[in-house]
């Protein structure tokens, strides 16, 4: 027996030294939406002026015990300004999409076995601005809707069913920016729970450094904090793993950290010849780092680097490892179809996809930090990125903002810059000099490792201007300033940091001014910008650029340029809101994609007999045959800049155009004349998802003539049905003048095309079934298999809650009975006590009065409710606004069930208590408000 008692603690010794206790749960199911503001009443009289401005206090909707009860429902993330109508009196830049104050609230309850943790909130963004009560405790004023903000939460939490309150008010009339910025709690939310001895939120630092040759080091800092009640000795151990997974350094270090303190641990590690992160492979080192006190694992934290050098030179450009790279970049805003900024992490993932597929290889986040997902995906699938600040400003709220995002993304390998700013209007002058100066070196002091930025559009000339505050100068459009700033700074780095504003209309070849259509073949581009041709020429060929980043990988809501009211999206992107292809898409891969011959064709072949139809062939090849029905057309060399043109006389058929390397044919493509559509199509983005509630799809809608073939112009309106296990999210087209309900059952094709998006439900495990139908035609149907897998970790739902009633005074003890009806002046704020269950008073005085009040929830209003004193000690009386409602006849203690009559508004509880003699009284447990069980 003692043998087998030995080895049962033996097994559990060793489950505790490796059993870390940090959880970091997904916070994003169970909230609750009021869309609108909730204006609370203004103070007035004594007693609400003073206990407004105490602890716990907060009232509206910030309330405790707030009436939520007819609140919607929902999942985050959510963006409530993508589920709105259009009104031509919003905002242009916005997208007309009116936006306005929203509310959220959520209940946690906290297990009592957790007291003594450190508890965090994390809310990845909100957008606007938000403020945060927890129980009634404003704990975060946050200024912009692209930073996370993380809020120690444990010194207001409450331990069991005494059920704890998230109230968010979330001000979207607030605008950063000019263009679609959504509304709401759009990104992912979180609740950390950890040892009170703890790595603090971002608080590994471990970008890897090159000393000489292959010897590399990754100087590891880590920074703890301590919210316990006594100081700690602790053991740091950090151990890198390569991208098998073996262990290749280790190393630990002593720290011993006060009480409501903070210090910082230096690990430095040596890796040799370590295997380098790159654009094509990219290889990914773990970074683990353990808190262990007596062997006992306090806290963990784990987080994936890569080893890799970068170098922007003045004359040569970006190397990557030493390796010549031209940045072929993108500016991506962060709305899609169907879900506004509210995108899915898989989505995110299928848009990097069709830009890795174009052959872009650099991502400028304009002019945002992205979500932190994106960036893990960036790591994984091989971009370098412009990470870019939202708001240009050193003061203290705003440099929060800076350090922040610099904190949260140094680790990633794909982070090559950090940007500043975007175009502001003292970029030509010494107060944006001195502005960008210490934000630079806010940056560098957090890490060094990369050159800063700021993306300038104009004013680099100037005798003082921000390009003196930074390392690398990016020039927004300026293509005539090019030669000239680098002539009169040949030793400073510089790049495109935004280029084109090309307009172009997906599937459209006729511009029609009246209809806010624009042709698709790169003729168009707004006054300060250059076409798509254009302005990579102007990049490719001077090697001292080290590349550009078009305006934009995809289109986006708002600022509708050079249109306004219907348009309601842009035009400029390479790729429509859905990510469907436009021209732009094919001229840059055939530009940035050199490994394999590609060719293809505009427009499609969907014409009137005998008209006359500029054809653009895209080609990465030498020469270029173009053919009509097997007839040839003409052949021309490929144009690597300006793309090859035909005039062609349509004729229904086949029009086919052939590439040839070395006189020999490589490549084909062909578009042919189709017949009118007969049926529909559903094109899933991939073969299953994953039942986990996050994971989402787009599916391509198309229709298709009799012999199988996409039918380019079809604008049918389908009707959608989805079931099993999941939902439709969302629906787009790519129409940047569609005003359809992306949120509705329907959506009309335009030019041939239209994208669902659905998304598993939690711990789904049965498949989805999709259906689409248009009149007269066929439908289609499919089915996406579901793949069971393990739920991430979450905080449970919690329903409305009970009300509790929280807050009492307490009447001065004596041996005469009081009148517990006995008013109290508004501005005797002294005489009676105050205090929460439990209340005990001691042996001595014969009775006892406490007074609070409260206010039911409207469903409670009808006489249904109880008032339920989970234990009171000592007979009992209970008052309501001045009648006997109950009693309770015994001195023992025990529970108590009151029946609440009906009425609304604001009640005036008065518990009157008689001791036993030489016994104490009390309210020892909750007292709450609810239905009658």
């Amino acid at each position: 027996m003692k043998t087998k008692l030995f080895a049962f603690l033996l097994l559990l010794a060793c489950f505790s030294t490796h059993a870390a206790t940090r959880e970091r749960l997904s916070l994003d199911r169970g909230w609750l939406f009021h869309q609108g503001d909730i204006v609370q009443p203004p103070i007035v009289g004594h007693e609400e002026s003073y206990s407004n401005a105490k602890a716990g206090s907060a009232g509206g909707a910030a309330a405790n015990e707030y009436d939520d009860s007819d609140w919607r429902r929902l999942n985050l993330p959510h963006d409530w300004a993508v589920e709105g109508p259009f009104d031509p009196k919003a905002n242009v830049a916005q997208g007309y999409r009116p936006r306005g104050i929203g509310w959220y609230r959520r209940y946690l309850r906290v297990d009592p076995a957790d007291r003594g943790k450190h508890f965090e909130l994390q809310f990845d963004a909100i957008a606007t601005h938000a403020t945060v009560w927890v129980n009634g405790n404003v704990v975060k004023h946050n200024w912009s809707g692209y930073n996370a903000s993380y809020i120690d939460i444990t010194p207001f939490l409450r331990y069991g069913d005494a059920m704890n309150t998230i109230a968010i008010r979330v001000d979207a009339q607030a605008m950063e920016g000019w263009w679609y910025e959504g509304a709401g709690m759009y990104r992912h939310s979180w609740l950390v729970k950890r040892s009170p001895l703890h790595v603090v939120t971002d608080g590994v630092h471990s970008t890897p450094r090159q000393i000489k040759g292959q010897q590399w080091s990754i100087p590891v800092e880590v920074t703890l904090n301590n919210s316990g009640k006594q100081a700690g000795d602790v053991v740091v151990e950090v151990t890198v793993y390569d991208p098998s997974g073996k262990q290749v350094a280790q190393r630990t270090a002593s720290a011993h950290v006060n009480v409501l303190a903070t210090d910082t641990v230096q690990l430095p590690v040596t890796i040799n010849n370590p295997s380098l992160w790159s654009l094509e492979k990219t290889n990914l080192y773990r970074v683990s780092t353990r808190v262990l006190q007596a062997g006992r694992v306090l806290d963990e934290v784990s987080l994936n680097t890569g080893f890799r050098t970068i170098r922007f030179d003045a004359a040569q450009g970006f190397f990557l490892n030493g390796v010549h790279v031209k940045l072929q970049g993108v500016c991506i805003h962060q709305d899609h179809a169907g879900v506004g900024v509210a995108v899915p992490d898989s989505v995110w993932e299928y848009r990097l996809r069709r830009l890795k597929e174009m052959g872009v290889n650099a991502i400028r986040f304009s002019h945002n930090a992205p979500a932190a997902e994106v960036l893990d995906m960036v790591d994984r699938m091989g971009f370098v990125v412009m990470d870019e600040n939202r708001n240009f400003n050193p003061s203290e709220d705003y440099m929060k903002q800076l350090e922040w995002m610099v904190k949260r993304d140094r680790h990633h390998p794909g982070v090559i810059l950090w940007s500043v700013f975007n175009e502001e209007p003292v970029q030509a002058t010494e107060v944006g000099y001195e502005m960008a100066r210490r934000m630079s070196a806010a940056v560098k002091a957090l890490d060094d490792t990369r050159p800063v930025t700021a993306a300038m559009n104009g004013g680099f000339l100037t005798e003082l201007n921000v390009s003196h505050a930074v390392d690398v100068v990016g020039s927004n459009y300026q293509v005539p300033d090019y030669d000239r700033f680098h002539k009169a700074h040949p030793d400073k780095p510089f790049t495109s940091s935004e280029d084109t504003s090309a307009f172009m209309t997906r599937g459209e070849y006729k511009t029609v001014k009246d209809k806010n259509l624009i042709a698709s073949y790169d003729d168009d581009a707004a006054q300060w910008g250059n076409t798509h041709r254009d302005a990579w020429e102007a990049i490719a060929t001077r090697p001292y650029v080290a590349g550009g980043f078009v305006w934009t990988g995809f289109d986006y809501r708002g600022e509708p340029t050079p249109n306004e009211w219907p348009s309601v999206s842009s035009v400029f992107g390479i790729m429509d809101l859905n990510g469907f292809p436009k021209t732009a898409y094919y001229i840059h891969q055939v530009q940035w994609i050199k490994d394999r011959p590609l060719i293809h064709i505009a427009p499609h072949w969907n014409w009137k007999q005998g008209d006359n139809v500029r054809v653009m062939v895209m080609a990465n090849i030498e020469r270029i045959k173009l053919l009509l029905n097997g007839r040839e057309l003409g052949e021309q060399k490929a144009d690597p800049y300006r793309m090859n043109n035909f005039n062609v006389v349509f004729e229904p058929g086949k029009l086919e155009a052939i590439g040839y390397n070395g006189g020999k044919e490589v490549v084909r493509t062909a578009v042919e004349t189709t017949g009118a559509p007969v049926r529909l199509e559903l094109l899933p983005d991939r073969a299953q998802l994953a039942g986990d509630g996050r994971d989402a799809m787009p599916i391509t809608v198309r229709a298709l003539d009799a012999q199988g073939r996409a039918v380019p112009l079809a604008d049918n309106e389908v009707t959608f049905a989805v079931s099993g296990g999941g939902r439709s999210i969302g629906h787009g087209n790519g129409d940047p003048n569609s005003h359809e309900d992306e949120k509705g059952p329907t959506r009309r094709l335009f030019n041939g095309l239209a994208q669902l998006i659905v998304q598993t439900d939690y711990d789904s495990k049965d498949a989805i079934a999709v259906s689409a139908s248009a009149a007269g035609l066929q439908p289609a149907q499919i089915s996406i298999p579901v793949r069971q897998v393990a739920a991430q970790p979450y905080v449970a739902e919690a329903d409305a809650p009970l009300t509790f009633v929280r807050s009492w005074r307490i009447a001065p003890d004596g041996d005469q009975r009081p009148d517990p009806n006995q008013k109290l002046a508004s501005f005797d704020m002294n005489t009676w006590g105050w205090g929460s269950p439990p209340m005990r008073a001691a042996a001595g005085s014969k009775y006892h009065l406490y007074r609070a009040s409260f206010t039911p929830r409207k469903n409670l209003a009808d006489g249904s409710g109880r008032i339920r004193f989970a234990a009171i000690r000592g007979k009992a009386e209970i008052w309501l606004n001045g009648t006997l409602i109950g009693k309770k006849d015994s001195f023992a203690a025990g529970a108590l069930d009151v029946p609440l009559p009906a009425g609304a508004g604001k009640r005036e509880i008065n518990v009157l208590l008689e001791a036993e003699p030489g016994q104490g009284v009390g309210i020892e447990g909750n007292v709450t408000i609810e239905a009658a069980r």
